[in-house]
This record gives C-alpha cells, sequence and structure tokens, in this order.
C-alpha cells in the first residue's frame, strides 16, 4: 500500500481551496445565509448571466438549423459552439 492511500480522503484539491471555503463559511458564520451558498459579486454574477445569454443563443441556433435541416457540417459546427459555450458557462470565477 502507497503512503498516499493511507488515511482520510483529501476533502480539498489544494490549500487555496481550503482557504477559499474557510472564508465562504466564516463570512455566512451568524446569518442567514446557507453554509453552502455561493457568493458572487454584482460583476461575477452579471458575467455569469451573460455567459448564460449567449449559450442560450446558440442553442437557439443550433435548433433553428436543425429545423431548416441543415447540412452535417453546419450542424456539427453550431454544436461544437454550443459545447465550447456550455464549457465557458460552467466557470464561476
Amino acid at each position: 500500500m502507497v503512503d498516499s492511500e493511507l488515511g482520510r480522503r483529501r476533502k480539498y484539491c489544494k490549500r487555496s481551496c481550503r482557504q477559499r471555503a474557510y472564508e465562504q463559511r466564516t463570512l455566512t458564520e451568524g446569518t442567514a445565509i446557507p453554509a453552502d451558498a455561493l457568493i458572487l459579486s454584482p460583476a461575477e454574477a452579471a458575467d455569469l448571466g451573460d455567459r448564460m445569454f449567449v449559450l442560450r443563443c446558440a442553442a437557439e441556433d443550433l435548433q433553428t438549423a436543425i429545423g431548416e435541416q441543415a447540412d452535417a457540417q453546419t450542424l456539427s459546427v453550431l454544436a461544437e459552439e454550443l459545447v465550447a459555450l456550455a464549457k465557458d458557462a460552467e466557470r464561476l470565477r
């Protein structure tokens, strides 16, 4: 058995993640905010909203192209763009 397999499993991937979690817990302590809440600044929330809007537009473009029976190459390009935008949209910070 390797030493890294002994003991408890790590909860955080690195020390900075553990520190951010601690900061989050202490910020919400004694408030009505749930401990598992995600707190975003107004700018971060607006940016997330913008990314979600772009994602929805890309999904609608793909839906329209399917409805218009676009060729496979066009559908493939639109699907790739949709996946790339979805990956970007899931980024919170």
